[in-house]
């Protein structure tokens, strides 16, 4: 049920507010942006926590000092009400000092079925090293996910800063990695995934040769720049891709384009953002004027569920008619 009257907007919120609020979590403040994946009868939430005790920094440098992530497990029957599971991953000073962003996939690699975890990997501040792609394998039992604590790869192009990856399978089972070098998103495509995790020693280097030839879509005439959210819906009509994009005004929105199932390529894009941010906990935060879309679940009934960071704070969910959403991208 929406909670909201229609207004007109492809993509309705399910509710006026957090499906989870800064604070949920004993020993967390903002928690947020967060991944999703539906498995045994239920919505599994993978959010990025803040530990707390962080403070803003008022010098230069970064926006905040002491701030370091965890991803935080949240479950829900109705994906409305979501209860705190566990910590599923703790940053420390090795091997990820923070993790950001999580988002969740399944993957068709040399003839098996994987559960991936993809996140931003943020060094130590006086590392000197730039964020970088993180990816673990995800096992289930006992009601809840764990790490497969062997797992843990770093992937992407060496000394260059590239977050906001999330992988799927081409239609001949090849696997596809976007990633987003500023400011636009990028696709690589892999054999497999041993071959991402071990693409060996020119692939890299030819791939930031070529960058421009890996481009798969832009940001908008005076945006600041985008990246993808959650991996790409299989529908009818090809592969439909959530993605954020920062405007000039430094608003975070919500956009949507349609990608080949064989290439990966862009078929088409709607030219304007199908979720703004409007409420107070959208509009007010750690970062202002905020939603982050980074979690998709195709349901049954064709609608598509959403999930969504709201201002660096908290997490929102809406959802979308996938007929409708298709007749758009047709357009």
């Amino acid at each position: 049920m929406i909670s909201e009257p229609m207004t007109g907007r492809l993509v309705q919120r399910i509710d006026s507010e957090p499906l989870v609020a800064p604070g949920a979590v004993p020993g967390y403040g903002p928690i947020f942006n967060a991944g999703l994946i539906h498995h045994d009868g239920r919505y599994h939430l993978f959010a990025r926590g803040v530990r707390d005790g962080y403070r803003r920094n008022p010098g230069s440098g970064p926006r905040f000092l002491d701030y370091r992530s965890d991803v935080l497990l949240f479950v829900s029957a109705d994906g409305r009400r979501y209860e705190f599971q566990k910590v599923l991953a703790a940053g420390g000073s090795t091997p990820v000092y923070s993790y950001e962003d999580p988002r969740i996939q399944q993957v068709l690699s040399a003839g098996r079925r994987q559960l991936m975890m993809t996140y931003t990997d943020l060094p130590e501040p006086d590392s000197g090293l730039p964020w970088r792609i993180g990816m673990h394998r995800l096992v289930y039992g006992d009601g809840a996910f764990h790490l497969n604590r062997t797992s843990g790869r770093v992937v992407g192009p060496p000394g260059v800063p590239d977050k906001d990856a999330v992988l799927f399978n081409l239609h001949d089972g090849r696997v596809a990695l976007l990633h987003r070098i500023q400011p636009n998103i990028q696709l690589a495509v892999f054999d497999s995934l041993e071959h991402l995790s071990a693409p060996g020693p020119t692939y890299w280097r030819d791939h930031l040769a070529q960058l421009e030839d890996h481009v798969i879509l832009r940001p908008a005439p005076g945006a600041l720049g985008i990246g993808a959210g959650p991996p790409p819906i299989k529908t009818e009509l090809g592969l439909v891709l959530f993605f954020h994009e920062r405007r000039a005004d430094g608003a975070y929105t919500m956009k949507v384009a349609l990608l080949d199932p064989d290439t990966g390529r862009t078929l088409s894009e709607l030219p304007d953002p199908v979720l703004e941010p409007e409420l107070g906990w959208e509009v007010n935060g750690d970062v202002d004027r905020v939603v982050f879309v980074q979690g998709a679940h195709r349901r049954p009934d064709r609608t598509i569920y959403l999930t969504y960071g709201a201002a660096d704070r908290a997490v929102g969910a809406a959802v979308v008619s996938e007929p409708v959403l298709l007749a758009a991208l047709a357009a």
